[in-house]
């Protein structure tokens, strides 16, 4: 088992145990690992320590106690694990930009607005519009098939997640792409990566984080789609990473989710950034050999 698999490992027992007491020790010694070297391998993987990953789940998990049940703030400060709803006031609101019980009055009046609004037509098509998720873009071979947009229900960090998913049957091979594309420019001669946290629900056949680095031609020189590592079925949120090296002939860098199949894909807390040479490159080789003469061109073989 690679390290990343250790992590990944280990974010699923926390996803288990998310509503539990949790400690640095119970989460390494579940890994195998000591507390500090653990601690080490995780920062370094996900960009945050246990703590703060798990208050930051925890903090997620509360906003929608906060939004879809009426339990008291204080008995929601107590079940994510704060010690007092002082401290879970304190936190939320750091995370939140308002304190819990504003929360729950703002976005729960928001919540209320959009149900009235489904009803309406031209509201479900702004809602369902791709150019409505500022910053990404709907592509693939049937993107008229699936729906991209945000959801403030199943979320892994903060108030909203992106969100992928088929709308019809799909034959074998269609995909779409919740994508966005920018220059190289400030990334060449780097080791980059994107990573994030991904939840899938029945996906069929499946689905990835992807990454494609091209040159001014549009020749593809750095290309990973995890598909030696798919995501498929019903997953909870876990973390998944693509690193490439950035060429200094590079043109444009793309990056996104894809969906092949029926399904849902959710993504959250996406992050671009350099990484040194000693995390490994996940790149696909998408090159073939030529031939030196062409071949079979009577079809007889």
């Amino acid at each position: 088992m690679n390290t990343k698999q250790i992590i990944q490992k280990s974010i699923a027992y926390m996803e288990q145990h998310l509503e539990q007491p949790l400690t640095l020790a119970d989460i390494a010694s579940y890994a195998g690992f000591s507390p500090h070297h653990f601690h080490r391998l995780f920062r370094r993987e996900v960009g945050l320590n246990i703590a703060d990953y798990l208050r930051r789940r925890r903090l997620a998990l509360a906003a929608q106690l906060l939004l879809h049940t009426e339990t008291p703030i204080i008995d929601i400060s107590l079940h994510c694990h704060f010690e007092s709803q002082e401290s879970f006031t304190r936190a939320f609101k750091k995370m939140y930009g308002i304190p819990p019980g504003r929360y729950r009055k703002i976005f729960l009046l928001h919540a209320q607005s959009s149900i009235q609004a489904k009803g309406d037509d031209n509201m479900n098509q702004q809602a369902n519009n791709p150019s409505a998720l500022k910053g990404w873009f709907l592509s693939g071979s049937h993107p008229q098939d699936y729906e991209m947009g945000v959801d403030r229900t199943v979320v892994h960090q903060g108030s909203a997640s992106g969100y992928l998913r088929a709308l019809t049957p799909m034959d074998p091979g269609a995909f779409a792409t919740m994508m966005q594309q920018f220059k190289a420019d400030k990334y060449r001669g780097k080791r980059m990566r994107f990573s994030g946290f991904v939840k899938t629900d029945n996906v069929a056949e499946y689905c990835g984080l992807w990454m494609r680095i091209d040159n001014h031609a549009e020749d593809v020189l750095q290309f990973d789609n995890m598909h030696d590592r798919r995501i498929t079925g019903s997953t909870n949120w876990n973390h998944y990473a693509i690193v490439l090296d950035v060429p200094e002939e590079s043109a444009t860098i793309s990056i996104g989710v894809l969906l092949m199949g029926a399904g849902q894909v959710w993504v959250d807390s996406f992050r671009f950034e350099e990484v040194d040479l000693s995390v490994p490159t996940t790149h696909l080789d998408v090159h073939y050999e030529l031939l030196d003469e062409p071949s079979n061109l009577s079809f007889e073989e």
